[in-house]
């Protein structure tokens, strides 16, 4: 992480509002992704669905 803000001057740290936008831009791009791939058999398969028992 510490070489992301290599290009910053020390006296410029990054400020709260800096880490907050990267951080809505980070769901905003998962959200994205998510919504490009729509995995939503997946997602309910894996999550929703309980599994069904094996008879012996």
């Amino acid at each position: 992480m510490a070489g992301v803000f290599k290009f910053l001057s020390p006296r410029a740290p990054p400020q709260p509002i800096d880490i907050q936008a990267a951080a809505l831009w980070g769901v905003a791009a998962v959200t994205t992704a998510l919504w490009v791939v729509q995995p939503f058999d997946w997602l309910k398969k894996t999550f929703l669905e309980k599994p069904v028992p094996e008879e012996k």
